[in-house]
């Protein structure tokens, strides 16, 4: 079945009050957008409502804030430790830094956890 592109537009004058709760049952429910959630009203199809979670809404925030700061710190301290390879002269420096070295290797694979985990919440939450 071919796809066929939306060419005609129809503009719509709403009070404030009225798009207010278009807006709020739009919202409620799955659509994407504005206009597929109207097209879905006028058409007489279904239109599947959720039920959000605002504590589960709160942690993916916290866990997608938490999942950038460990990318930073790695990328920090990924570029430190690539900076002392150039001062490697110095004994003491190569054993600090094959001892960072291994702690960023640890490090860096805790966050790919971080990551893996939240990405399957997240999947299963935008669901």
């Amino acid at each position: 079945m071919k796809k066929e592109n939306r060419k005609r537009f129809v503009g719509i004058r709403f009070t404030t009050n009225e798009y207010e709760q278009i807006e709020k049952k739009w919202k409620a429910s799955t659509c994407r957008k504005l206009s597929e959630y109207v097209r879905k009203i006028m058409f007489n199809r279904p239109i599947v409502a959720t039920y959000r979670n605002k504590s589960l809404d709160d942690l993916m925030t916290e866990l997608i804030q938490l999942k950038k700061e460990l990318n930073g710190i790695g990328n920090n301290f990924n570029q430190s430790v690539k900076k002392l390879h150039t001062l490697q002269q110095i004994p003491e420096f190569r054993q600090w830094i094959e001892l960072y070295k291994m702690q960023n290797d640890s490090l860096l694979q805790k966050v790919e956890e971080i990551k893996f985990v939240t990405g399957k919440i997240g999947e299963q939450w935008l669901q």
